[in-house]
């Protein structure tokens, strides 16, 4: 099944992961918030589909262009 990489717009945390592995996502769906600078930025699915993995948990730092999760398409 083909896949897509989510990936961190922002250098930051990840505050809160809104999905689980298995969720159906559709276009837009939030999959996780990171925070940076005191701000919460959404991290959004960027098609419909299915969440095949997520490669951070609450609390980690990651880095501008880093993959946080895959979407199964």
């Amino acid at each position: 099944m083909p896949a897509i990489d989510i990936k961190a717009e922002v250098t930051g945390k990840v505050w809160k992961i809104e999905t689980s592995v298995g969720d159906a996502l559709g276009d837009g769906d939030v999959v996780m918030i990171l925070e940076s600078m005191k701000m919460e930025i959404p991290v959004e699915a960027p098609k419909a589909g299915k969440l095949g993995a997520i490669l951070v948990a609450e609390g980690d730092s990651v880095k501008e262009g880093q993959v946080l999760a895959r979407l199964e398409i």
